[in-house]
């Protein structure tokens, strides 16, 4: 997988924006200004998600491309390296547990912001 495709599959999500708040080497993706992965730009070989506490431990002792998150919290971040034996459909779900995450993190009335038809429920 490249950063090219990560970055159409991040941002064909509800409600994501990409930022640089940290400088214009490091790509952010947010969900209603909640982060959900970063990359640096110079070393595009890899991105830091969310995950799980439990799930990250699992994960980290199971394949040597997951490790803690750089410059993260390392118990809910994860670094991946993108490049090695994890499948795009692996990378692809670490995503989408991470973007899950964040929004399971907002307050009830954003989470509505992003499924509009249980608003009628």
């Amino acid at each position: 997988m490249n950063i090219e495709t990560i970055h159409n599959y991040c941002l064909s999500k509800p409600s994501v924006t990409e930022t640089f708040p940290f400088g214009a080497e490091t790509l952010v993706f947010k969900v209603l200004d909640k982060m959900f992965l970063l990359m640096n730009l110079n070393n595009a070989d890899r991105m830091n998600v969310k995950c799980d506490p439990e799930r990250a431990v699992h994960l980290r002792e199971r394949y040597e491309e997951i490790q803690p998150g750089y410059h993260m919290n390392k118990i809910h971040w994860n670094t991946v390296h993108i490049i090695g034996k994890l499948t795009d459909k692996q990378l692809l779900e670490m995503i989408d547990h991470s973007y899950d995450l964040v929004v399971k993190s907002l307050p009830k009335n954003k989470q509505a912001l992003l499924n509009p038809e249980n608003n009628n429920r």
